[in-house]
């Protein structure tokens, strides 16, 4: 049974590259194709810190 999965999991893999390299998303299929995972790293935003933390109203 893990053998059918495995299998239906590559099959997957490749129908979705498939879709995204006709869509002109090279970067895309290069990355769902390669062996090693990708981790983008996020940038972490810091909120602006106010003085008046008073809501407003614009009119």
């Amino acid at each position: 049974m893990s053998i059918l999965r495995s299998i239906s999991e590559k099959f997957d893999k490749m129908m979705m590259a498939i879709t995204f390299a006709e869509a002109n998303m090279h970067d895309t299929t290069l990355q769902m194709l390669s062996k090693k995972k990708v981790v983008k790293k996020q940038k972490h935003v810091r909120p602006v810190k106010e003085e008046n933390n008073q809501p407003r109203l614009y009119v």
